[in-house]
């Protein structure tokens, strides 16, 4: 059996270990080359033992996960980020369509993330995801202004400012830009709501998140519609026109 060659870097040396005695009960066909204590070590293994997986702690001094995935380059191995806490770093590494797990780490969770790493070929696209990950946490406290957009070609950074309104289509959504045509990702408009929150987006309709400072004019009814600036009419739904005019009156 060719076990896959891994590596572990972690400034914890509880979680490391706790993550090692996990992987030797219950991932038996992964084979841990060394575990790293800080970024600088860990940046060193993985040049020297070139593996196969890394499991990388995210907040660490000196040195971020990303930070060191920037300082590697050209990524040839597949990650799984660990973390204990941080929720913005989780939401751009979910946004991203990175896998990581939350400390203490589920064995479940743990058994599928390494199926998850031997099925994946080490490709261009996947370091395009790391970027787009790395773009989204620099950008982003509780109000981001660029979003960074993982496509087949590369990185599409938005300005949000810039976003009229996305539309929901099953797991995709379709965004309305300003001077720019539409463009559709494939993430689902929950995603979006959640990760633009706090960034002036609201919520009006099961199918559409709208950036308020877009919206040009409110057309009363049983729940409305709105006039947004490049001329598209969107629903507002009996649900959730009560909280929407509220955030209207603030803007």
């Amino acid at each position: 059996m060719n076990r896959i060659k891994t590596l572990i870097i972690d400034d914890e040396t509880d979680a490391r270990e706790a993550l090692r005695l996990a992987l030797e009960k219950y991932c038996p066909d992964v084979k841990i080359l060394a575990s790293c204590a800080i970024p600088e070590e860990g940046i060193q293994s993985i040049r020297e033992l070139q593996p196969q997986l890394v499991f990388l702690d995210i907040q660490m001094p000196h040195l971020s996960g990303f930070d060191l995935l920037a300082e590697i380059g050209e990524i040839d191995f597949a990650v799984i980020f660990v973390t204990a806490y941080n929720h913005y770093a989780i939401k751009a590494i979910k946004f991203s369509a990175l896998d990581y797990l939350l400390k203490p780490i589920d064995p479940d969770d743990l058994v599928i993330a390494v199926q998850k790493a031997k099925n994946w070929q080490a490709g261009q696209d996947q370091a395009h995801q790391y970027e787009s990950a790395l773009s989204n946490l620099q950008h982003q406290k509780n109000r981001i202004e660029k979003l960074a957009i993982p496509t087949s070609e590369g990185i599409l950074f938005l300005e949000t400012a810039n976003i009229i309104y996305c539309r929901a289509d099953g797991n995709y959504t379709t965004l309305y830009l300003k001077n720019h045509p539409p463009v559709i990702v494939s993430k689902p408009l929950l995603d979006f709501e959640h990760y633009l929150a706090g960034s002036g987006f609201f919520r009006i309709h099961h199918s559409a998140l709208v950036n308020m400072k877009h919206i040009q004019k409110y057309i009363k009814g049983d729940g409305g519609y709105v006039i947004l600036s490049d001329d598209h009419h969107v629903d507002v739904s009996r649900r959730k026109k009560e909280a929407f005019l509220l955030q209207l009156n603030k803007i």
